[in-house]
């Protein structure tokens, strides 16, 4: 039941730290969008599957290179649409036909062609909040703490840098070899996420200047 929940809670982002509860992972920084687009598909390639970005601005590409799966939001719309529609067709249906019939010249108490509106008003309401509901709740928000706030760096992702953090968590996890595998996929530098007192200084990686012939 535990792994289950862990599982779960990395669909939505959220990543617990190693076995011994202190390390939560590395986090390294890349120069520019492309070379951390190319380094998470190689580490979606190396097998890692917990593991997020993080960038001031979307990257194309970006999802397929982590490898993820089309958004499940729009099911959650559709449970809600249909959901407003239900609860519209019966809230008609009770009010005119049970509550309080009227007969009205003959007529029917409940008949489909005025109760329209309401079920559709019903239908873009529910479908409307289903989403936000389903954002929310499949990206685990609201989060107001996440283990990338251990780095004082990781500011710069709403501004100029580019990030991706592999959480302890990962079956293929290990400190020293995933550190290397991230230098090795271009990282500028990678620090380790853990707790303050262990948290382990920034690594930077040699650097190779490139001239640009454009």
């Amino acid at each position: 039941m535990k792994e289950l929940f862990t599982e779960v809670k990395g669909t939505m982002g959220i990543y617990d730290g190693a076995a011994d509860g202190r390390v939560y992972g590395v986090l390294a920084e890349f120069a520019h969008p492309g070379a951390l687009l190319h380094a998470a598909r190689a580490v979606r390639e190396a097998g890692y599957r917990r593991f997020d970005t993080h960038t001031p601005f979307p990257i194309h590409g970006m999802d397929k290179a982590m490898g993820l799966s089309q958004s499940k939001v729009g099911y959650a719309a559709l449970g809600g649409g249909l959901t407003g529609l239900a609860l519209g067709t019966w809230l008609q249906w009770w009010t005119s036909a049970v509550d309080y019939p009227l007969n009205i010249g003959n007529k029917p108490p409940f008949a489909f062609e005025p109760s329209i509106p309401v079920m559709f008003e019903l239908t873009i309401l529910l479908a409307a909040l289903g989403a936000v509901a389903g954002m929310l709740a499949l990206n685990g928000l609201p989060r107001p703490w996440n283990p990338v706030f251990y780095s004082s760096s990781f500011a710069r992702a709403t501004d100029d840098g580019f990030f991706l953090h592999i959480a302890a968590s990962d079956r293929n996890f290990d400190l020293d070899a995933t550190a290397q595998m991230l230098r090795e996929a271009g990282a500028l530098r990678v620090e380790t996420l853990a707790e303050p007192d262990e948290v382990a200084p920034a690594t930077p990686a040699p650097v190779t200047a490139e001239v640009s012939t454009h």
